[in-house]
């Protein structure tokens, strides 16, 4: 478990310390002078980070201390509120846990998703949530090096009204089909469906954006900037979610390219906060978790 600094005490306020008040006024201060439309009052929820860098041993450091950097991070870059959830590695009962932990010591700093393995928990998905549930976890998370996601997945993800978070590796025939046949919950796609910089599953899934209701993107990982503006333009700022992937990523880095759309403000709201918000809604609600307003 990564140690976690006092919340500010400011009233209403999830931002670690207070010198990050200073940081996010610059950060915003930017934008608005580089041309964006991002008001200052603009609330940022990164919607996909990792609890560690799990088998990427990008540092090669012992014990990983990457989270504490994605918090030092997030804090510079005016992040009030992280959905956080185990790092891909095909065992997350340990990981799990440790973001369960988390999230009961610091709710209005952090949200949890619960990673599931589609493979080696097949027929014990429903357990897996339904504990998960017991500290508040208020979406799951799906990576393609397991397998792809599974009916019994979204069966699951509807009963506990959750998202479920779904890396495909740009298998979005795959989402599609899920998507279908699960029409009441909502799948968020991270990386417009491929970190690998896939460019034509990504224009296949800027069609599946626009085609689908139920379907959604994050912004993490995803280098070509014209198709991340054409998400946003074809299918909507309401389709589209803030993420950074940290720790893998820098959240700093990723939001400049959320800056760079240069949205009118109530679409900035939505990539920055409120569609997270909105579809993680009933799950948090039900899970009694508190959120700073």
């Amino acid at each position: 478990m990564p140690p976690c600094r006092p919340l500010c005490s400011r009233s209403g306020c999830g931002i670690s310390t207070c010198s990050g008040h200073d940081r996010m006024d610059r950060n915003l201060r930017y934008v608005a002078d580089s041309g964006g439309r991002c008001a200052r009052t603009t609330k940022i929820v990164d919607s996909h980070c990792h609890l560690g860098l799990g088998n990427v041993p990008l540092t090669g450091e012992a014990p990983d201390r990457s989270f504490d950097r994605y918090v030092d991070r997030a804090d510079s870059a005016g992040v009030i509120l992280t959905v956080v959830m185990a790092p891909p590695g095909g065992r997350y009962r340990q990981g799990n846990r440790a973001v369960g932990e988390l999230v009961s010591i610091y709710p209005t700093r952090f949200l949890g998703y619960v990673f599931v393995n589609p493979v080696t928990e097949a027929g014990k998905i429903a357990h897996v949530v339904a504990a998960a549930r017991r500290w508040g976890a208020c979406g799951i998370k799906v990576h393609w090096s397991d397998g792809a996601a599974t009916d019994e997945i979204g069966a699951v993800a509807r009963a506990h009204h959750m998202p479920v978070l779904y890396d495909p590796y740009g298998d979005t025939t795959t989402v599609e089909s899920l998507a279908r046949r699960h029409p009441d919950v909502g799948w968020i796609i991270p990386h417009l469906s491929s970190f690998a910089d896939d460019w034509r599953a990504q224009t296949r899934m800027i069609s599946l954006l626009t085609k689908l209701p139920n379907v959604f993107t994050d912004t993490s990982g995803v280098r070509y900037f014209d198709l991340l503006a054409d998400a946003v333009r074809y299918a909507g700022p309401h389709k589209v979610l803030f993420g950074s992937d940290g720790p893998y990523l820098n959240p700093l880095v990723e939001l400049t390219k959320i800056f760079a759309l240069r949205l009118p403000p109530e679409d900035s709201r939505l990539v920055l906060s409120a569609n997270v918000l909105r579809l993680t809604h009933r799950a948090r609600k039900s899970a009694g978790i508190r959120r700073r307003r």
